[in-house]
């Protein structure tokens, strides 16, 4: 399928890529496209495709091609836009919302358990507190002492990171943590064991190393990759019950002064490309 992208996603592990600090598990061959998730519309298609006309919104997954006017991929990886959801909070879900969906599903809280998850203000982060909120969890979200206001307004309760994150934390569990989602990696799973986490209950999509040292998940977007789990977090963005911050949104022609800012792991929430008007807005 020939897609005329509207807004694609930027990703932190895009830029990892870029630097090659994850050849083993995504080598890159300069040059290359960059970007992977976006949400636009349906420009051509091939003749066995079918489900979908041409001006249908869609979001979907090209590994590596999303930052482009024009994106071709498989049809597998593609999936409907509800009409009334903006092209902006669409473009997220395929990456970030797929990974947030599975990295929940891999702890699988319940009503009354205890979560904790790490760069809580993230892309990834900021969308799994919501969804083990949604379970009925209650929810506790390591941020930087600027964000934790807007942490609580998503029904968060927000940690300071940093030093002393292990005696602040205990001093808001005296009975403990049920579960640990992990998207930033450096020594939260670590943390987590120390806390008296089961592994089965820790799931990290950052910290490759403790996956083979503790034997703790690591689900991520590969496991949330189906236009079906797309529809599902499309749905509860769409009805308000998960909202997706925009840190910021750039021009293609800002793409340098994109990445840059990504690389940062600043901010609160996603930030993205705009590479044309939402059509409706046209």
């Amino acid at each position: 399928m020939l897609i005329e992208v509207v807004v694609a996603s930027l990703n932190p592990a895009e830029v990892g890529i870029r630097e090659g600090a994850f050849h083993q598990i995504w080598p890159a061959d300069f040059p290359q496209g960059m970007g992977h998730d976006f949400a636009g519309v349906v420009a051509g298609f091939g003749p066995d495709v079918t489900g979908f006309a041409v001006g249908d919104e869609v979001v979907g997954y090209a590994q590596r091609g999303a930052m482009a006017d024009f994106a071709l991929v498989d049809t597998g990886a593609v999936g409907p836009k509800p009409a009334g959801l903006g092209f902006a909070a669409a473009a997220i879900v395929p990456a970030a919302g797929a990974t947030a969906w599975a990295a929940v599903a891999a702890v699988d809280p319940a009503p009354g358990e205890t979560v904790f998850v790490s760069a809580a203000s993230g892309g990834v982060g900021v969308l799994a507190g919501q969804l083990a909120r949604l379970a009925g969890a209650r929810v506790i979200g390591a941020t930087s002492a600027g964000n934790m206001h807007r942490m609580l307004t998503l029904g968060i309760e927000p940690v300071e990171y940093g030093r002393g994150l292990g005696p602040r934390l205990r001093a808001m569990i005296p009975d403990g943590l049920d579960a640990v989602i992990d998207t930033f990696g450096g020594g939260y799973v670590d943390l987590a064991i120390e806390l008296g986490v089961s592994p089965k209950r820790i799931n990290t999509i950052a910290d490759h190393a403790a996956v083979q040292r503790y034997g703790v998940q690591a689900r991520g977007n590969r496991d949330g990759m189906s236009p079906t789990v797309w529809s599902e977090v499309q749905a509860l963005i769409a009805d308000g019950r998960l909202v997706v911050p925009i840190e910021a949104e750039y021009p293609l022609e800002d793409i340098a002064r994109a990445y840059i800012d990504v690389a940062s792991r600043h901010g609160f929430g996603k930030r993205v490309v705009r590479l044309r008007p939402d059509p409706s807005s046209d």
